[in-house]
């Protein structure tokens, strides 16, 4: 891939000493490649710029890619390759930008910023991550406004040129036009669900006037002697003293009648406005194609501008992958870890406890709903569902999810995994140390990069992104969690920020913190000193200030040695790859480690002997198959590696025996929580008759225990509870005291 890289008009050190040390990296780091390094242009986007002709059709020739070092002009060098004939288009051979100068050139730390930009060149050169599945919305621009009479006919005039606009008026007072060029309703808003192409409405019709029918002539308000009608044409019903003159004026048309019933509408529309005060949905992130404005002109404006474009077919991401064979949501109706449903800020995650188990062919539902596609079911038999039409892709759940069966898709672990070990091998290799990954939003938090680097180029107080920061745009900051956090870590990072903005939602925070602790808790008790995970929080140009000044925060205790490994698909893995190297570098390896309760995924169960009666119902309700037990004689085991800290165990034991106690355990050099070991066990109970084990005495004595005075188990029944099964079906058929059928 050939790199053109430009100064932007000399405010860049980008000399042939930093060009060449970009270089050499980049020759030693694999997928990435030096070429085109040799030439800094100073005026690429300017004067220089027959150069990318040039390089584009030879790129074009070559069957080669093309990597321009630049964003801000991203729009200009499209346009040129489209003018360049024998340039290839970007449907064949997309072209690639990248920003080296608000992230790296525009700093104080500029002329020590050769590795952090080999990083992110080599970053920006790797294979284009896996396609994932697309979700499509439909819709045909039906779009229906809540509110009140004047702010409703005002919206719906903004939007009726572009959009089949129906009115829900769900309040008295003000007058609608005069002209019946929009449906109207009168009605009491009863329910809204659903998205884009897709929303379910219903409302109550209680008002005696039927708008379908009015012909606005205005008779009724002029017949009414109390003034009960007005211009929104609604009947006070406080005011009226059923004179009915409105209904003589109105025999002809029939629209007003007074023993009308209220009557419950259901309908279907694509779009939806939403001018009450009160918003339908109160979810940080609502569906797509719902708006609401409420009474701020701003956000209307903004609304209608959005809504116009709306109508026709649109693709998205399936931001998801969720495997339910993994998910320790539920087992037998009970439920155990609900994290992603309690983080989702979309609420696109509920419980159905019920299926889980259930064959992963059954349908979700008995058919598709307008505008879903057909055969992308959003349920496999798991105890979750995720509806991919809610879905935003912030990929907090992957985040929060102990076991990996919920797991972000753009990109995939793997290829997100790639990217952060490239980026600190291509710095390594350029001679960088104590590097910081500090990632951010492609939105928001991209801004925010810029800003800082744009005020280190004009304002020399502020110090702007340290050569060892290296800036990770991601989709969603809540899509990276603790594997790969940990993974990077192990591959040679000091650090790792997450960089928060006015985007991400209040759970989000929380969940990042939580997860955040149990990294740190890990890493400060193998012994590396510092801090090395954080969350940077900024909310408007006032923290720009203190933005800047978080990134001069001094490195953390890393790793003599990166890590080689692969980031792998199952988050467990990547886990247990990246805690076996902490663990072999580990400056004071520890055997047990206490973790926080709130979101660890890792942990031991104590058992209680005295209440245990070893049922074993724990080793069914186990999803990871942390529990078994042992076909030989009456033991609870556990492999401590397996646990995911779900509490599904603890809540199906009868007795309540069992309590969760989240740890790291690494006895043994970590082989300690890979291998079983026992928690319960018990001498098996012996058949009073035969002598055969048959159980355990806890369990014995309690079934005893609990069906004492029970008329069935009175006497001889009692001693038939210590017997085996063999020997009661024996007992019973030679007592003779036992009342027999042909006795009756």
């Amino acid at each position: 891939m050939k790199t053109l890289i430009c100064d932007c008009n000399r405010t860049m050190p980008l000399d042939p000493n930093v060009t060449g040390r970009i270089a050499q990296a980049l020759a030693k780091t694999p997928l990435a490649s030096p070429d085109g390094l040799e030439t800094v242009h100073s005026l690429l986007c300017r004067r220089e710029a027959p150069a990318f002709p040039r390089a584009a059709k030879a790129a074009s020739a070559s069957g080669d890619e093309l990597l321009v070092a630049c964003t801000q002009e991203q729009r200009l060098f499209l346009e040129l390759n489209e003018q360049t004939e024998g340039a290839a288009s970007i449907q064949e051979r997309p072209i690639r930008f990248v920003n080296i100068r608000e992230t790296g050139g525009w700093s104080r730390d500029a002329r020590e910023a050769a590795p952090k930009l080999a990083a992110l060149l080599a970053a920006a050169q790797l294979p284009a991550p896996e396609a994932v599945p697309t979700v499509t919305y439909r819709s045909g621009g039906r779009c229906l406004v809540i509110g009140g009479a004047d702010a409703a006919s005002r919206a719906a005039a903004m939007l009726r040129d572009r959009l089949d606009v129906t009115l829900l008026v769900d309040r008295p007072g003000g007058a609608l036009p005069q002209a019946h060029d929009v449906a109207v309703h009168h009605g009491r808003l009863q329910q809204v669900g659903g998205w884009l192409g897709a929303f379910d409405v219903q409302w109550v019709a209680d008002q005696p006037i039927d708008l379908d029918l009015c012909t606005r002539c205005n008779a009724c308000i002029e017949a009414c002697p109390e003034g009960a009608i007005g211009f929104d044409y609604r009947v006070d019903l406080s005011a009226c003293r059923s004179h009915r003159d409105c209904v003589r004026v109105c025999e002809a048309a029939g629209a007003i009648d007074f023993a009308r019933t209220p009557e419950v509408i259901a309908e279907r529309f694509d779009l939806v406005l939403d001018l009450r005060e009160q918003a339908a949905f109160t979810m940080h992130q609502p569906p797509q194609g719902y708006r609401h404005a409420g009474a701020d002109e701003r956000a209307l404006v903004e609304a209608v501008l959005a809504l116009r474009e709306l109508g026709g077919e649109f693709e998205k991401p399936r931001f998801f992958r969720y495997n339910d064979k993994l998910c320790a949501h539920s087992r037998n109706e009970r439920i155990g870890c609900s994290a992603c449903i309690d983080v989702c800020s979309a609420r696109a995650i509920r419980s159905d406890a019920s299926r889980k188990g259930k064959a992963s062919g059954q349908p979700r539902r008995q058919a598709p709903r307008p505008g879903e596609a057909a055969g992308v079911p959003a349920n496999l038999g798991g105890g979750v569902v995720v509806e991919p039409f809610l879905c935003v892709g912030c990929g907090a759940c992957s985040t929060v999810c102990p076991s990996g069966a919920m797991s972000f898709a753009y990109p995939g672990p793997v290829d997100q995994g790639l990217r952060l070990r490239t980026m600190l091998a291509a710095y390594a290799h350029a001679g960088g140390r104590d590097a910081a990954l500090l990632v951010h939003s492609e939105g928001a938090g991209a801004q925010w990069v810029n800003d800082l680097g744009r005020a280190a180029r004009t304002d020399r107080a502020v110090r702007g992104l340290p050569a060892r920061v290296l800036p990770v745009p991601v989709w969603h900051t809540a899509s990276i969690g603790l594997d790969l956090w940990l993974a990077a870590i192990a591959q040679g990072a000091s650090q790792v920020w997450v960089l928060l903005t006015a985007e991400e939602a209040p759970e989000y925070r929380q969940a990042l913190a939580e997860q955040m602790a149990v990294g740190q808790a890990i890493l400060g008790g193998l012994g590396f000193a510092g801090t090395h995970l954080a969350l940077i929080e900024v909310r408007d140009a006032r923290d720009l200030a203190a933005l800047d000044a978080a990134l001069q925060a001094p490195p953390a205790r890393g790793v003599p040695t990166p890590a080689r490994f692969a980031v792998q698909a199952a988050k467990r893995g990547t886990l247990d790859l990246a805690l076996d190297h902490l663990l072999a570098q580990a400056p004071q390896p520890r055997d047990e480690i206490a973790l926080p309760a709130a979101g660890a995924p890792f942990g031991s169960l104590v058992v209680d002997p005295d209440r245990c009666t070893l049922c074993l119902s724990c080793v069914g309700a186990c999803p990871e198959g942390a529990l078994a037990d042992n076909p030989d004689k009456p033991q609870l085991r556990f492999i401590e590696r397996h646990c995911v800290q779900c509490g599904l165990c603890a809540g199906t034991c009868p007795e309540q025996a069992i309590t969760l106690q989240p740890r790291l355990w690494l006895a043994d050099g970590g082989k300690a929580r890979k291998t079983a070991r026992v928690l319960a066990e018990t001498e098996p109970y012996r058949c009073i008759r035969c002598g055969k084990p048959f159980g355990t005495l806890q369990a014995i004595e309690a079934m005893i225990g609990k069906l004492a005075g029970h008329p069935a188990f009175a006497g001889r029944g009692a001693e038939r509870l210590k017997m085996c099964g063999d020997c009661r079906v024996i007992d019973i058929h030679t007592d003779p005291g036992e009342m027999r059928i042909t006795d009756l």
